[in-house]
């Protein structure tokens, strides 16, 4: 069992490789993701075009709890 369990996360990974590339393929070969701090629209023949630039999110130490401010 421990075996089995050890190839999850390279299974899951293949598996998301697999689904970019099958959108890629299906919905009129675009697809929209974050990458370096910007939103970008990539093509199936490897063109990128920037969308818009996020904000520089703030830096969190592990382990540390949020709370929700109402």
């Amino acid at each position: 069992m421990q075996i089995a369990e050890r190839r999850i996360p390279a299974i899951a990974a293949k598996a998301g490789h697999d689904a970019y590339w099958n959108t890629l393929r299906h919905t009129g070969a675009v697809t929209v993701k974050t990458a370096s701090g910007q939103v970008v629209e990539r093509k199936l023949d490897g063109s990128v075009t920037v969308l818009m630039n996020l904000p520089v999110g703030k830096r969190v130490k592990p382990g540390t709890v949020l709370k929700r401010v109402r």
